[in-house]
């Protein structure tokens, strides 16, 4: 149950309540959050909001490729990139997502995508490009290493087109496709703004009692056009 009430899904398939996926793997998946936003800096901060997402992801075992601020349907958002290891096997997987935050919750719209059985070609043939000096670099959004996957150029949107089928070529796409189509329940975007951890925060407007419970709500949630 979400306050998304628009969403294009052309090409997914629904999975279930919230969690589709396409032929080309990529799994979308929205989310409602009734609590305080836990990022760990407010969206006018861009530099201390960044390093703290680095820092977080990093202690996950990932890295952050991309952390920046916009909108989603006129409500001020931040995008991330992020690969993590896979747990079960040799790759990483990447996940490309909007998080809206509200002084007292949050809307996550997610895509993820994970290498298959070859993985670390896309990586290979850009050093083997660039040589290894240049291919790792500082971290953009923190101080030092934060430790976690390291930074390096082949994460960079330029190599995209010519690596069209890897899962972070996809995601990035997607979010990209998927972002102009968001539209959400008005109440949502009346709540207050989220104005940083440490700000005062305003508790979460409860939900109509018709629209409580499991499930999206029509109110809520509604399938884009396909």
């Amino acid at each position: 149950m979400t306050p998304i009430t628009g969403l294009d899904l052309t090409g997914f398939t629904e999975r279930e309540p919230g969690l589709w996926t396409d032929a080309a793997g990529l799994v979308l998946s929205v989310h409602f959050f009734p609590l305080v936003p836990d990022l760990p800096a407010g969206l006018h901060e861009p530099g201390r909001l960044g390093a703290g997402l680095a820092r977080l992801v990093a202690q996950a075992g990932g890295g952050l490729i991309e952390a920046e601020p916009g909108s989603v349907d006129g409500v001020p958002a931040v995008r991330q990139l992020v690969k993590m290891p896979l747990e079960s096997r040799p790759g990483q997987a990447f996940l490309a997502s909007w998080t809206v935050p509200r002084a007292g919750s949050s809307v996550v719209v997610k895509v993820q995508a994970a290498e298959g059985a070859t993985t670390g070609v896309r990586e290979a043939s850009i050093m083997a490009r660039v040589g290894p000096a240049a291919y790792f670099r500082p971290h953009p959004y923190a101080d030092g290493e934060p430790g976690g996957l390291p930074c390096h150029v082949g994460d960079h949107e330029e190599w995209d087109a010519q690596f069209p089928g890897h899962p972070l070529t996809l995601v990035r796409a997607a979010l990209r496709r998927i972002t102009p189509t968001v539209t959400f329940d008005g109440r949502f975007k009346a709540l207050p703004p989220f104005g940083g951890p440490s700000a005062p925060q305003a508790p979460p407007a409860p939900l109509p009692p018709q629209r409580q419970g499991r499930g999206r709500g029509r109110g809520w949630f509604r399938r884009g056009e396909s």
